[in-house]
């Protein structure tokens, strides 16, 4: 069983859901506050995530410390990512700009690091047959 692309597909679904759910929202509320959340929610959630688990299904990997660096930076770095963005952009803490900040870009970097890792994979780990 390929763990990698079930973990990856279960939190791509948990992403959809929520940016289902925050669609919703906004439809039903008539405010477009969440709108770049909302977004990359989906794209970086469910878009990127579930391709990530559709190539380690379709592709012999090799199981390596790269492997687990991008799995786990992909997980780490979305989640910081979208709830940084939120918490920068919506605001619903009483939690200062440095310490919002601090996730949304140190979240954005660690998905910056998955991005690359990923690059690294397929070109150094992932078979042709």
């Amino acid at each position: 069983m390929n763990t990698n692309s079930l973990t990856l597909l279960r939190l791509a679904a948990i992403y959809g859901v929520i940016g289902a759910i925050l669609g919703a929202h906004m439809a039903g509320a008539g405010s477009y506050a969440f709108r770049p959340v909302h977004a990359h929610i989906l794209v970086v959630g469910w878009l990127t995530l579930f391709g990530w688990a559709i190539f380690y299904k379709a592709f012999q990997v090799k199981e390596s410390l790269l492997t687990k660096i991008h799995v786990s930076t992909a997980i780490l770095g979305s989640i910081g990512l979208t709830i940084g963005m939120w918490l920068y952009m919506v605001k619903p803490l009483d939690l200062s700009e440095g310490v919002t900040l601090a996730i949304y870009i140190g979240g954005g970097v660690l998905l910056l690091v998955s991005f690359i890792v990923f690059l690294l994979i397929t070109i150094f780990l992932c078979d042709e047959n």
